[in-house]
């Protein structure tokens, strides 16, 4: 990914709070535009919104919940966090930005990541079923003010009542989804006390949570937390550190992970009946898993063996991957990794799906050493192949990046 970057006159640096991630030096057009985030190599951000899933930390195999979730960076840092093996739930409640979401999450190709759509504060999950949670709820944005200086307008000081009860009833219904011994991320955008520090507190005497201290990270500067209740909370020194003022609150609910709750507080916590009524599944997203044609699965030209654990479920015309280790942790109405369509007993890959392809060299591919090729491709002109039609892998020196169909011995990309 880095080569390609380079080959199109970028260049950057680690960034050193984390291997994950890099910074832009010379940028001779708009990342955005590039080829390796056209392809979803990469995920844009600023660099404090990178910190909350590493302040979370969650470990390789484990199961997270990402509260409030579109666009999706955090989501899809949290499912490279936990690997193939584990798994994401990314619930945003607005349908535009839970698109938004859904098509960040399949351009990455993350497959242990599931995504849904419903208010954070009525999430119909099983209590005490997550170790990991990550919140960073709707906010007054105040942190964001020197690239959205609306912001100061549309929040003034008077009128972020609303958000900061919302913010209370999402980390108390957080609190309530937390394991015994879990840990749940709290952070804004905003420098407002209110909607920081004293929600650390808020947490910490209402709802029965500690506060874990964090260590600063590397590369950044931090103020002092404005309560003393609130030790051991993060304030991004936002001019000092070269990025959003932002604010970071690690909590702890009391237990040992593993801990069974006691019979008469399991049953407080038991979802009610109306929240197990709410939302109708249709069959192909509950019982009903479809089966991928034989065809299909023996085609050497699908990795199928790349995908962890799990199973498929049909999502409109989609196929979509369901993570085994989301078992009894799913809502009913939910969207997996998207891989292609299934009609008539036919299998498609999606064209951008290159968690299916197999290493270079198994079979028909097309391999680019340079970027020409492929903004060509992207720009909806072919290519000239050996193959005369079909279907093609296509790499960069190596690199997966999708599929491509030949035509007359011409390469094309669609992924529609």
């Amino acid at each position: 990914m880095e080569a390609l970057l380079q080959s199109q006159g970028f260049s950057f640096e680690p960034e050193p709070f984390s291997p994950w991630c890099r910074r832009i030096l010379e940028e001779p057009f708009a990342l955005g535009a590039s080829l390796a985030a056209r392809f979803g190599l990469l995920f844009i951000q600023d660099r404090s919104s990178m910190l909350p899933p590493l302040a979370l930390a969650p470990g390789a195999g484990d199961a997270v919940l990402d509260m409030c979730a579109s666009p999706g960076g955090k989501t899809s840092f949290l499912a490279q966090l936990v690997g193939r093996e584990g798994y994401v739930l990314g619930n945003e409640p607005g349908a535009d930005r839970l698109a938004t979401l859904r098509q960040n999450l399949a351009r990455m190709n993350l497959p242990q990541a599931v995504s849904t759509g419903m208010k954070g504060q009525d999430l119909p999950l099983p209590e005490a079923g997550f170790g990991h949670i990550l919140l960073d709820p709707p906010c007054s944005g105040w942190g964001t003010a020197e690239k959205n200086p609306q912001v100061l307008t549309l929040w003034k000081p008077d009128k972020v009542d609303p958000l900061i009860a919302l913010q209370r009833e999402l980390l108390a219904k957080a609190a309530s989804l937390l394991a015994p011994g879990g840990r749940l991320l709290y952070s804004t955008c905003t420098t407002n006390r209110a909607e920081n520090e004293e929600q650390a507190a808020w947490a910490v005497s209402e709802l029965g949570l500690s506060v874990v201290a964090l260590a600063p990270f590397a590369g950044f500067s931090f103020h002092e937390p404005h309560l003393p209740e609130a030790a051991g909370t993060l304030r991004v020194d936002g001019e000092e550190s070269q990025a959003q003022g932002f604010y970071l609150a690690l909590l702890a609910k009391p237990g040992a992970p593993g801990e069974e709750l006691p019979d008469d507080e399991a049953q407080d916590r038991a979802p009610s009946p109306a929240r197990k009524k709410r939302g109708k599944a249709s069959a192909s997203q509950t019982d009903a898993k479809p089966a991928v044609p034989d065809k299909a699965l023996n085609d050497p030209s699908l990795a199928w063996e790349n995908l962890p654990p799990g199973y498929f479920e049909t999502f409109k015309e989609d196929l979509c991957f369901i993570p085994a280790r989301g078992q009894g942790l799913l809502p009913v109405r939910r969207k997996g990794q998207r891989l292609g369509t299934l009609k008539g007993g036919i299998f498609r890959p999606w064209a951008r799906a290159r968690l299916l392809l197999p290493p270079q060299g198994r079979g028909p591919e097309l391999n680019v050493d340079g970027p020409e090729p492929l903004a060509a491709l992207l720009e909806g002109r072919s290519i000239q192949t050996t193959v005369a039609a079909g279907r093609m892998g296509l790499y960069f020196r190596g690199l997966p990046l999708g599929f491509v169909t030949v035509k007359g011995g011409r390469a094309l990309w669609s992924d529609r």
